[in-house]
């Protein structure tokens, strides 16, 4: 002789012990992820040795030797996007606009939850534009850039 099995509980017509009689059911607060830590790049001395040659070149218009020394930097450590940036800046100051805009945007690309940097780089894009004539693009490069250090 098989039993049926037992009725299903009818619905409880009371509220959870948690709560009183009027109030919404409390909810457990889940913890929020924590932000992305905020990682700035910095130069090694090698690298910023040779930044500080560069920087002494293009103040002589000597773009040239400036890029190599940059060149040199970013053999020793091609993922920083600081050295992006100052290959950009040689790149526009000798007047190869898209060729700076490019770097910057590589910088960018790389300066991930690091604002400063991809404020610089923001900024680089937006010389980069208004060099060209495109100030409309410039001015939105350019606000850009600055929300990221406000």
């Amino acid at each position: 002789n098989e039993s049926a099995p037992p009725p299903p509980a009818p619905p409880s017509e009371t509220p959870p012990a948690e709560t009183q009689p009027g109030e919404p059911p409390s909810t457990v607060e889940q913890p929020q992820p924590l932000p992305p830590a905020v990682r700035e790049p910095t130069l090694g001395a090698a690298s910023r040795a040779l930044v500080g040659q560069a920087q002494t070149q293009m103040a002589t218009k000597n773009y040239a030797v400036a890029a190599s020394s940059i060149e040199r930097a970013l053999r020793i450590d091609p993922d920083n996007p600081l050295l992006w940036i100052e290959l950009g800046k040689i790149r526009l100051a000798e007047g190869n606009y898209v060729q700076a805009e490019n770097m910057a945007r590589k910088a960018v690309s790389m300066a991930v939850n690091a604002s400063r940097a991809q404020s610089s780089a923001g900024r680089l894009i937006a010389d980069s534009y208004r060099a060209r004539g495109k100030n409309i693009e410039a001015q939105e490069a350019q606000a850009r850039a600055d929300s990221l250090t406000r």
